[in-house]
């Protein structure tokens, strides 16, 4: 599909002028990760957040749902379906992420201020095999939190004016996804069993792509 085209189908899906033009110019997996390692992080100033793709692209920043959407919108435009797929943690905070398939292999765009919880190649061969990369990084501190993913929401399904030009934030969007079918990834016994991150390991925590505001890091 060409430039223009993918430009009028944003369009159609609910983007304005601008914002349809800047995803359409992302015409693989790679280009939007690419674009969204670059793009600010939304650190919440003014309280939680879950803005839809215009809203985000509009204000410049973005969090991990935000990204996803972002992300899912963009895979959207290049003939991929608008897949999130949650993470569940414990006593730790959920990670979305937009997952594709190319070849019949899994991977997925991430949007993360941090050195874990990345963009992962199309190389797994399930959505399980993709969502089990993610469990020795997905920790907090020294504990390993990981437990559950989600079956791949399709956000095809859903109006465009409730994620994409949504002038309010999508919290129907998180609800949806967080209430979505979830598949254990270790049992109680096993999550008893785990061994903590090491100092090194912990210690890359501090490494971020934006720095974190003052006011952000004292409410860690």
């Amino acid at each position: 599909m060409s430039l223009v085209a993918r430009i009028r189908l944003a369009q159609k899906r609910g983007l304005a002028a601008p914002q349809a033009r800047l995803l359409a110019k992302l015409s693989t997996p790679r280009a939007i990760q690419d674009f969204l390692v670059s793009f600010p992080q939304n650190f919440e100033p003014k309280g939680d957040t879950a803005r839809s793709v215009e809203q985000a692209l509009k204000h410049r920043s973005a969090h991990c749902i935000e990204g996803a959407m972002i992300a899912a919108f963009a895979l959207w435009l290049q003939g991929h379906p608008p897949l999130l797929l949650d993470f569940g943690a414990h006593q730790d905070m959920d990670h979305v992420i937009a997952p594709f398939r190319i070849n019949g292999k899994w991977g997925a765009i991430s949007k993360t201020n941090y050195v874990c919880l990345r963009w992962r190649d199309p190389v797994y061969r399930s959505v399980r095999e993709l969502a089990m990369s993610y469990f020795h990084e997905y920790a907090k501190g020294p504990r390993k939190t990981l437990r559950t993913y989600s079956k791949p929401y399709d956000l095809s399904k859903i109006p465009p004016e409730k994620w994409v030009n949504n002038p309010k934030d999508c919290w129907e969007i998180a609800d949806r996804i967080t209430v979505a079918k979830h598949y254990a990834i270790v049992t109680d016994d096993e999550a008893e069993g785990l061994r903590p991150r090491d100092d090194v390991e912990v210690a890359s925590d501090k490494i971020t792509v934006f720095p974190i505001p003052k006011w952000k890091k004292r409410r860690l």
